[in-house]
Formats: C-alpha cells, sequence, structure tokens
C-alpha cells in the first residue's frame, strides 16, 4: 500500500506538472478568485470534469482493491481520487489569470464521483459508464491559439471535436442474461460550430448547434480474457467509446447517420 500510495503521489504531481505546462504557462498567476463559467462552450467543458472524475475513481478503486482494502474503503477512498485530484486542478484555475475556480466545475466533479460511488453501492458493479470519442475538426484552424495546432493539442482543446457518452449495459440493467454481457446502448452529447468560449456571442458564418447521439457500444471490461495484461488494458481503454455505427439528432433539426461515431 506505501509503495501504490507514493507512485500514486508522484504520477498525480507529474500530471500537475504537464497541466501547468499546457494550460497555465500562458497566463500570470494571480490572487485566488471564482469565475463562473456554466454558460461556456455549450458545457462541452463541463464533460471532461464528469469523465475525469469518475475514470481516476474507478483507477483509485482498483488500485485500493488490489492492494487488499475492504469494499467500503476502496468505494469511498478510491472512487474519491477523482474528485480530490480535480479540486487541485480547479485550485489552480482560482490562482491564473485566465481563469478562476468554478462551483459549476466543481459540481460536475462532484457528479462524476458520485455516479461512480453510487453504482458501486447500489449494485457493486458499473452498468452506466461515461465515455468520450474525439476527432479533429476544421475550428481549430480558425482559432489555433484556442482551439489547439498540433495533433494531441487539438484533441484536447477543440470541444467541436468531443463527444460525452453515456453507455448503459443492457444485460445488467435488464436482467435478460441471454444477452451479450458486453454489450451497451449509449447516448452521445456534443456541440459544434464553437470558436470561442461563448458561441452564441461569437460573429461567424458558421451553424452552432448541439449534436445528440444514439449508437452500440461495448463494455471492454465485460471482455472475457485469461491474460492479466489484457484485462487491464481493457479496463483502461473503456473510457473510450467503440468506434460503431450511429444515429446524430442536430439542434437544427437535422437528422445523421454514421457508419462510424467518433
Amino acid at each position: 500500500m506505501r509503495w501504490t500510495a507514493i507512485g500514486a503521489t508522484t504520477a498525480a504531481a507529474a500530471a500537475y506538472i504537464a497541466l501547468d505546462q499546457a494550460w497555465y504557462a500562458q497566463y500570470d498567476r494571480s490572487s485566488f478568485h471564482f469565475f463562473e463559467d456554466a454558460d461556456e462552450w455549450l458545457q462541452m467543458d463541463k464533460t471532461g470534469h464528469l469523465l475525469s472524475c469518475y475514470a481516476v475513481g474507478t483507477w483509485g478503486h482498483a488500485m485500493m482493491k488490489h492492494c487488499g482494502a475492504s469494499d467500503r474503503s476502496a468505494r469511498w477512498l478510491g472512487g474519491s481520487v477523482g474528485l480530490l485530484y480535480m479540486t487541485g486542478i480547479e485550485v489552480l484555475d482560482g490562482t491564473s489569470t485566465g481563469w478562476g475556480f468554478s462551483w459549476s466545475d466543481m459540481a460536475t466533479n462532484a457528479a462524476g464521483s458520485a455516479l461512480f460511488i453510487g453504482q458501486d453501492a447500489a449494485w457493486g458493479e458499473q452498468r452506466i459508464v461515461p465515455k468520450i470519442s474525439a476527432r479533429l475538426t476544421p475550428y481549430a484552424a480558425q482559432r489555433p491559439d484556442l482551439l489547439g495546432e498540433g495533433f494531441a493539442d487539438r484533441l484536447l482543446k477543440d470541444y467541436n471535436g468531443i463527444t460525452l457518452w453515456m453507455s448503459f449495459n443492457l444485460a445488467s440493467l435488464s436482467g435478460y442474461d441471454a444477452l451479450p454481457p458486453w454489450l451497451n446502448v449509449a447516448v452521445g452529447y456534443g456541440a459544434e460550430g464553437m470558436v470561442s468560449a461563448r458561441p452564441l456571442e461569437q460573429i461567424t458564418g458558421d451553424p452552432i448547434f448541439r449534436q445528440f447521439y444514439l449508437a452500440p457500444d461495448i463494455d471492454l471490461t465485460r471482455i472475457r480474457s485469461r491474460s492479466k495484461t489484457v484485462r487491464t488494458l481493457l479496463f483502461l481503454l473503456n473510457s473510450i467509446k467503440v468506434p460503431l455505427p450511429g444515429l446524430e439528432y442536430r439542434s437544427t433539426g437535422e437528422w445523421k447517420g454514421h457508419w462510424l461515431c467518433f
């Protein structure tokens, strides 16, 4: 347990340093302050908060179970690691001139951790899993300073290409054992046409719209394997939506079908 704690602390410190270079280096430090950003990016920035707290909570839970912690300790302590980590990031936001401490961010952080802890307490498993998918869009070329320049930078910062999914396991939720245990159905949310934080105020010829998706998915953690390495890899990859055909509805009233939803 001691070495696991040391490793986790080291990883968190490295992540904070990397984030400092990616997000905060271009802005000066300031005294701690608040900033409400609930109306920015059509709420797409909140998806990262929810997903991060949930995903890191699953990792914290697995880490504590691996170290022999009780179910209760692993659930509450491990499942709260994401909230603790993201609270640290929010404090960094509060000391940067480019951002501020956001209570709506914290609410979404808490929702992500609560989603994991609540399901573990109720069912002892995760039947509803938030996932993410990302793709490159042409909007980054219009605002590379804001939406990213390089490949990885654009995937991280361009909210136009990000979709948050809620993936529901059909067999566990329905109790119908004849269904494949790994088969899920996912609903997704995205937004497009944004080249500024408050897209409804921007002046551009591109339409701005919300996107809602429906697509099948796979719960990778329910795929059986005798290999511990394979099981670990599937566990880590389960936060990413498996690209499969899907249906999209846009707030402009348009329906689109996709051979692969990213």
